[in-house]
């Protein structure tokens, strides 16, 4: 049996009831397109024809412009997803879950639901399907992204754990990258899910949690079109 690391094991998850039960008061802030502020730059490794991955609430984005000031000198943020439809989350979870039951078989399903839960969210508590999480990370101004340890979206089981926003497995270098990510969005009131170093949020109920607030500020978001 393999045994977790204290770290990993600590980890509140986005299926933990903590999460779950937390309200969310719809404060109805629109989400806007990222494809309008040229000081955004959008990878389109996830792009999609509608253009959904490059919306979020007007609240993240002006998180993300004022963590994009504070970033050193020829250093930005890249954007690779921010807004998920509900039926493109319900997929990315159920294909998770199916690739944990094949592997796992032993696992009862709440196992199975919890696990999943530490690479993609459950649908009815999705942070990008509220428009509140943006997947991302660092650039020069040539476009080369820098060295985080592992891609954006790797799996725990495919990077050895080192998709975790804590890992020790990843070099000096990616480290010091993933110091400077956290400390730009830290600084301006954005959230981590410790599973995923790209992964950050606002207004969302593991923003809430995080930050003591009493509910989310963004549910489910209306399309964006």
């Amino acid at each position: 049996m393999t045994v977790e690391p204290e770290h990993v094991r600590e980890i509140v998850l986005l299926s933990d009831e903590r999460i779950t039960a937390l309200p969310a008061q719809e404060c109805g802030e629109p989400l806007v397109d990222l494809r309008d502020f040229p000081e955004f730059w959008l990878d389109k490794r996830l792009a999609d024809s509608g253009g959904a991955f490059a919306h979020l609430r007007v609240g993240v984005v002006d998180r993300l412009a004022e963590a994009q000031s504070l970033l050193p000198g020829g250093v930005r943020l890249l954007v690779v997803e921010g807004y998920r439809p509900p039926g493109l989350q319900e997929t990315y979870f159920a294909e998770y879950s199916a690739e944990l039951r094949l592997a796992n078989p032993q696992w009862p399903a709440e196992q199975v639901h919890r696990k999943a839960s530490r690479y993609v969210s459950p649908p009815e508590v999705a942070p990008h399907v509220a428009g509140a999480a943006v997947d991302l990370t660092l650039c020069t101004d040539d476009g080369e992204e820098l060295p985080m340890g592992t891609e954006v979206n790797a799996t725990p089981e495919a990077s050895a754990g080192a998709c975790y926003s804590g890992a020790a497995n990843i070099a000096t270098d990616a480290r010091e990258n993933r110091r400077i990510l956290t400390g730009v969005l830290a600084a301006v009131g954005m959230v981590n899910y410790p599973t995923e170093w790209w992964h950050w949020s606002y207004g969302d109920r593991y923003w809430a949690y995080t930050t003591g607030a009493p509910a989310a500020r963004y549910n489910h978001a209306a399309r964006w079109d």
